[in-house]
């Protein structure tokens, strides 16, 4: 079905090149943990988007229910948020070797683990993946009724949009770390602050657009 593998693309483009914490988050940890690391927490990413397709298309009335919670969802993506960003300014330190260099870490399982939830949750905890899921599923619904094959349709769409991304998310931890070669410790700690600066600028914009977003509810309600 060509038409479902366009609309695949073209869902996986839209969501690969917009700019969210995830992106910048993909490449911070590829160049503070090397590919592996990044690797991880891209998986955690992917697996939540799996999460949030499974839940659009199976589950909606809990979904919804979901959204109807956003409040509480968005309060506490922000603050993860926020924790990730003052962590990345004030704690987060650069090993280096004997040489002076970077030092690409060995991770234990569960520190492996811990970067797989950090990519999980803050992709699932974000109120605009779950609005883009949404409207994607109504989208792909609607146009499925047209087709005879409904279910085939659907499953074709989301796994290309599903792939897409997650090669996406994949040439973005090997860019980054093609970069890494060429940084010095100094200069991942600045790009640590400077992810972390923009972590929390997510968090506190994305809890001022849900408060906003509260009173506007609010007010026509009134």
């Amino acid at each position: 079905m060509l038409a479902a593998l366009v609309k695949g693309l073209a869902l996986g483009l839209m969501l690969s090149i917009s700019v969210g914490p995830v992106i910048f988050s993909i490449i911070k940890q590829s160049l503070n943990n090397g590919h592996k690391g990044g690797y991880f927490f891209v998986a955690g990413v992917s697996s939540s988007d799996i999460t949030l397709v499974i839940l659009c298309n199976f589950f909606t009335s809990l979904f919804h229910s979901a959204m109807d919670h956003e409040m509480i969802i968005g309060s506490i993506g922000s603050l993860f948020l926020i924790s990730l960003g003052v962590y990345n300014i004030f704690y987060k330190k650069v090993e280096v070797n004997i040489e002076g260099s970077a030092q690409i870490k060995t991770f234990r399982k569960r520190d492996l683990l811990g970067i797989y939830l950090s990519g999980f949750f803050m992709n699932f905890l974000n109120p605009g993946v779950f609005l883009f899921w949404i409207a994607a599923s109504a989208t792909i619904l609607a146009d499925s009724k047209t087709e005879i094959h409904d279910i085939q349709y659907r499953i074709i769409v989301f796994a290309t949009c599903l792939i897409f991304v997650l090669l996406a998310d994949i040439s973005k931890v090997l860019l980054a770390n093609k970069i890494r070669a060429r940084l010095t410790p100094h200069n991942i700690h600045i790009i640590n602050r400077i992810s972390g600066m923009i972590l929390i600028g997510f968090g506190i914009a994305l809890i001022i657009g849900i408060a906003i977003r509260s009173n506007v509810f609010v007010s026509a309600h009134l």
